[in-house]
């Protein structure tokens, strides 16, 4: 899968994508993350990307021209790839996403400068993305978090093909509770289910684990998660437990 980005700093996006986890994949060819400069795609002498707002304000503004030239020259190199405009103004970015993404064949990420966009290049993209409700200097570090999301999805990237699918969100809940060795550090027990060698009883704990963390620190996931009866009982039976402790 290949990850085009076009920005004014492509430097930003070397060392993050030579280490671990996705530097490997990108050693093993699984994935491409390409940097692009959007001045390469401007015209003039000075290739000028941005200028001052219409009607006056603070700031200025990235052009349309290099942008459309840009999307569509890496259109036609990666037929397919829908373009991603990372903005405060997108819809926030959810793991859903990043496991709908990851079934493209390539992304092309567009990251914002200055004070904004032109108005007319939200038309040349696919999507709108932001990573929540705050203001960055630009969007750089938001198309980098969200190549990591979806690269995570590509076959082959993580050691383990059922590491994705036990991350938090992935089923629509918090993951459940980690543990490795010691089995006792400074008075904290690893769970006794947990060294049993029951493997039963070890998937019953975590997915109780899993409700219960949720439903302490996510409650509104669990109106969209896709919860079995029997989650539906175990969930109704930790919140009567709550009530008790709480009474």
């Amino acid at each position: 899968m290949t990850f085009d980005i076009l920005t004014l700093f492509p430097g930003m996006f070397a060392s993050p994508f030579e280490e671990s986890i996705l530097g490997k994949a990108v050693a093993r060819e699984l994935i491409s993350v390409r940097a692009h400069n959007l001045r390469d795609w401007a015209q003039g002498r000075h290739q000028v990307t941005d200028d001052a707002p219409y009607g006056g304000g603070d700031g200025m503004i990235m052009k349309v021209e290099p942008a459309a030239r840009a999307l569509r020259d890496l259109r036609d190199r990666v037929p397919g790839a829908p373009a991603i405009l990372t903005t405060p103004q997108g819809r926030p970015f959810r793991q859903d996403d990043a496991r709908r993404l990851a079934e493209y064949p390539g992304l092309i990420f567009l990251c914002g400068r200055y004070e904004g966009f032109d108005e007319r290049i939200r038309t040349l993209v696919d999507f709108e993305y932001s990573l929540g409700d705050f203001v960055l200097t630009g969007g750089e570090l938001p198309a980098m978090v969200m190549i990591d999301a979806v690269a995570r999805h590509v076959p082959g990237v993580l050691g383990s093909e059922g590491s994705a699918a036990g991350d938090s969100f992935s089923a629509g809940l918090l993951e459940y509770p980690q543990y490795t060795r010691p089995a006792e550090f400074e008075g904290q027990s690893v769970p006794e289910v947990l060294l049993s060698g029951h493997h039963g009883d070890i998937a019953q704990w975590r997915r109780r684990m899993q409700l219960a963390r949720t439903l302490e620190r996510r409650p509104d996931l669990l109106d969209s998660a896709p919860l079995s009866e029997a989650d539906r009982e175990l969930l109704a039976e930790l919140k009567r437990e709550r009530r008790e402790e709480t009474a």
